[in-house]
Parts: structure tokens; C-alpha cells; sequence
């Protein structure tokens, strides 16, 4: 068997969940191409990464030039075809954020992809976001190409369901995976009860760097971690707003912000406008042994997110032994037990985000050591990203002939 992976930027820093995926996917005899529009190359630290980037072609590397050959070719050797993907083009590009012309680009895509599917005898295409991947590989498989699945991840899709024409993704799709239970939820809400049965739950998961490594323990500094892009969405600006707080009752700490993003100068505005200089660091992007060695250097991860799927750096930090602060959003609760393996609050309360801070800070060590056994314990056994491969591995083989 062989399938095309179809993510709308790959590799990326933020897609190691993806990278763990195929990988795990390729030591089960499946075969797995990779394809991109585009990669985001000037952020890539992780030599893993970069070794996805010598094995992923880009769809636009053929410049216009080659998109407008390769939509000519296909309206010259399969005319009907091509014409009810140009339908189809039409009826999902009007109304929707992206207009017309930009899903005549998905058109112009798609029909390179099929080309290239075409030579190396792709069988199955699977993509990742219900964005603008998934809307080429429906536009490729309308002109003839493979049959296609996708992952859903949130909360952009969910956003935003009929500007991306959520509901007739899912109809055309062979199946469609969600990575939480909130995450099938959303989606039975958006297709007929007859298409339930195509929807299934493959959670993200993390590799043996995360699950196997020797227990470090956590240590008296009193120090968290923020593992994120730096974008509106992670709630970093209220992480301040907490921190504020704190550093105004004379408490002691550092949290370190492992990540880059739009939102970097504001964030660093915010820390200079409320006197946090000594208290806040911000690494930039940094490396997966970077990651671990962050999330291990603090006694609790937090991550006060406003809209979320469910964030690959939770499971991270849990599989490392972290309790974890978050928030009630999505498939989140799913994973973060409260009082057990770490603390939820409400999204956007800053007064609540204060307490579970304090309470990280000031916590005995013995008591932060049982809850980070528990999330390892949690995390192991809905989040090993071997065995979630195994169910995607399944799926692949029941719908591709």
C-alpha cells in the first residue's frame, strides 16, 4: 500500500505530531509520500525535521508556470473530469473566506497532484486540517485522482465550518479522523446521521523519546514552562496577566516561554509594561531535546489556551512526568484530570489561572512527583503514538483497495 500525506505546511515545528505519525505509519509497511504546498524551512531546528523536509515535495515548487501546464493537461486528457472539478471548485469557493480565485489555485493543485500521483501509483491520499489540504485532495480525487480521508484537528475547522465547506469534505471523504472525543462531537454535528460511521478517533501521539525516558526528578526551582506558538489562541497575554499578580505578592518564580509567533512583540511589550523582565524568558523556537529539556527544568507546564483541539505539548509534558495547567476547552479535559495529573480552569478566568499557579509554585515536590506519575501513567495509554498508528493503519487498509 501506498498513500500521499497532504498537509498544508510540512514539515513545520508545530507538526512533530504528523512527523511521529508517518514514521510510525512506515514501520508498518505502509508506504507514505509527502506533500506540501509550501514548508516553513527558516523555522526548522529539529534535524528530524529537516530530514522530512529532503523527503517532502512541494506542489508549488513547479511555479505558476507548471500549475497552469498541469490544469491544462488534465482539461485536455479527461475533459468530463475536469469539468466537475471545476464544479466543484466553484460551489465550495463561493462564499467562502478564501473566494474563488484562491480555490481555482486548489484546483490548479490538485491537478499537479494528480499527475504525480499518477506516476508513482498513489492509492489512498490522507490529509491533515480540514482546510485547504483537505480541500485539494477533494478537488483531486473530483478529477479522478485517489480516494481521500482527513484529520480534523480544531479549533480553526470548527470555526469556521461553512466558509470551508466542512460538511461536504466529510460527505466525499472514505473517512474522516478526529483526535478527541469533543473533536467526533463537532463533527457528527455537521453531516448526516448515516455518516457517523466514517468518523473515528486517532488521538496524536508521542514517541518513545517522551514515553521511555528516564524519570527526571522535578526539581525546587520555582519555575514553569509555556510550550506554544506565541498567537492569541494560547492565552500567553493572560499568562502575564497571571504572573503580574503573582510577582505583586512577593512570590518568587520564572516561566519560560518555549515558542515563537505574531504575537512575540506584543508579548514582549506586555512583559516590559508590567515590570516582569526578571520573571519571563522567551526562547524561540526550539528543538524537540530542547522541548524536553524546558519541560523537565520546570515543576508544572501551562498553557492557558482560549480554543484549542487538544495540544500535542500537553501529552508531551505528562509522558515526561509534568503536571499540567490548562484550560476547560475542547478535548483537553480528556486528557488533564483536575487535582490527579494537573489543574483546568476556566478559559480566560485570570483570578482561577492565579490560584493553580500558586498552587504549582508552592506545592511540595512529593505531591507535583504523584501527579506527574499519573499523567505518564494517562498519557501511555491514550497517547503512545505507536498503538494510535495501528488504528490508523487499520482504517488505511479497510477503505483502500
Amino acid at each position: 500500500m501506498k498513500i500521499a500525506y497532504l498537509i498544508n505546511q510540512y514539515p513545520k515545528v508545530s507538526h512533530s505530531f504528523i512527523r511521529r505519525e508517518i514514521i510510525a505509519l512506515e514501520t508498518q509497511g505502509i508506504q507514505v509520500a509527502r506533500f506540501a504546498p509550501r514548508t516553513c524551512s527558516e523555522e526548522l531546528v529539529d534535524e528530524s525535521d529537516r530530514a522530512e523536509l529532503e523527503k517532502t515535495r512541494m506542489i508549488l515548487g513547479v511555479g505558476i508556470a507548471g500549475l497552469i501546464v498541469s490544469l491544462l493537461r488534465v482539461a485536455i486528457a479527461n475533459p468530463i473530469a475536469f469539468v466537475n472539478g471545476l464544479r466543484l471548485t466553484l460551489s465550495i469557493g463561493w462564499g467562502s473566506e478564501r473566494g474563488i480565485f484562491r480555490h481555482l489555485a486548489y484546483l490548479a493543485e490538485a491537478c499537479v497532484l494528480i499527475g504525480w500521483f499518477s506516476e508513482i501509483e498513489i492509492s489512498h491520499v490522507h490529509a491533515h486540517f480540514g482546510t485547504d489540504s483537505t480541500a485539494v485532495a477533494m478537488l483531486c480525487h473530483a478529477l479522478g485522482g485517489p480516494p481521500y480521508s482527513f484529520t480534523v484537528h480544531g479549533p480553526e475547522e470548527f470555526d469556521k465550518v461553512a466558509a470551508i465547506a466542512l460538511p461536504e469534505k466529510i460527505k466525499r471523504a472514505a473517512f474522516v479522523v478526529a483526535i478527541s472525543s469533543f473533536g467526533k462531537s463537532q463533527l457528527y454535528r455537521w453531516c448526516d446521521y448515516e455518516q457517523w460511521s466514517k468518523i473515528h478517533v486517532v488521538r496524536c501521539g508521542v514517541d518513545n523519546v517522551f514515553l521511555n525516558l528516564p524519570h527526571t526528578p522535578i526539581p525546587q526551582e520555582p519555575r514553569l514552562v509555556c510550550v506554544g506558538r506565541l498567537c492569541e489562541q494560547k492565552g500567553q497575554l493572560l499568562l502575564l496577566e497571571a504572573a503580574s499578580q503573582l510577582a505583586a505578592e512577593g512570590l518568587a518564580f520564572k516561566i519560560v516561554f518555549v515558542g515563537d509567533g505574531l504575537l512575540r512583540g506584543q508579548i514582549e511589550t506586555a512583559i516590559a509594561r508590567l515590570s516582569l523582565q526578571d520573571c519571563i524568558e522567551i526562547t524561540g523556537w526550539a528543538s524537540n531535546a530542547e522541548v524536553r529539556r524546558q519541560i523537565l527544568a520546570a515543576k508544572a507546564m501551562v498553557l492557558p489556551s482560549f480554543a484549542e483541539g487538544l495540544p500535542v505539548v500537553i501529552m508531551e509534558a505528562l509522558a515526561l512526568g509534568r503536571p499540567v495547567i490548562s484550560t476547560y476547552v475542547a478535548g483537553i479535559p480528556e486528557l488533564v484530570e483536575p487535582g490527579v495529573s494537573g489543574w483546568l480552569v476556566p478559559a480566560g478566568a485570570v483570578n482561577e489561572l492565579v490560584v493553580a499557579m500558586r498552587s504549582a509554585l508552592q506545592m511540595p515536590v512529593d505531591s507535583l512527583e504523584m501527579m506527574g506519575k499519573a499523567g505518564a501513567e494517562r498519557a501511555a495509554k491514550q497517547h503512545d503514538a505507536v498503538t494510535e498508528s495501528y488504528h490508523l493503519a487499520k482504517l488505511f487498509r479497510a477503505n483502500v483497495s
